[in-house]
């Protein structure tokens, strides 16, 4: 029994879920989702409260079940309220910079590395060493997170990086001196 999947997700006023066959579509103040299901989960909207059902016992539709819930969740969380990451970085000469709707990084390389917005996100720069990457897109938010990060992970020895705000970097002793 899945107990996520058999939650069930309450809708504010303001919130529209349709339901064609296995496409499921979310409406609210910030924007539209769509999501595709697996023909296996069936999803219903009654009174303002959207239920998950399975049609099968079979292990994959039993995680799928959860999965879907789980999706749809997302989408009617950031339709109302939206999903935002924050990133900073650390080390001399680390910034960031907004170039209109783009993020312009300089960490360490020989040249400015430039992160092009995807449709439906925004970059913010309120300090130069803090970005906040923000959208509707749970997925879509945490992908343009990872990949700014990617630029330049944050490093054992000294810390330096680009690293999530309430992220901890293990550190590592750098060399012991030869005794003798």
């Amino acid at each position: 029994m899945s107990r996520i999947g058999n939650a069930p997700i309450d809708l504010s006023s303001d919130i529209e879920v349709s339901v064609d066959g296995d496409t499921v579509v979310v409406k609210g103040p910030k924007g539209t989702l769509t999501q595709t299901l697996d023909p296996r989960i069936s999803v219903s909207v009654e009174d303002g409260v959207v239920t998950v059902a399975r049609v099968d016992d079979e292990r994959e539709s039993r995680a799928l079940h959860g999965l879907s819930r789980a999706l749809i969740a997302n989408m009617v969380v950031g339709v109302m309220d939206g999903y935002s990451k924050e990133l900073q970085a650390v080390g001399v000469g680390y910034r960031g910079a907004l170039k209109g709707t783009n993020l312009e990084l300089q960490v360490g390389f020989s040249h400015p590395v430039t992160i092009e917005a995807p449709d439906g996100i925004t970059f913010e720069v309120p300090e130069p060493t803090k970005f906040i990457v923000s959208g509707i897109d749970k997925q879509l938010v945490g992908q343009v997170a990872a990949n700014i990060r990617s630029v330049r992970p944050p490093e054992p020895y000294k810390g330096k990086g680009i690293r999530y705000v309430d992220e901890y970097v293990r550190r590592k002793a750098g060399k012991a001196g030869v005794a003798g």
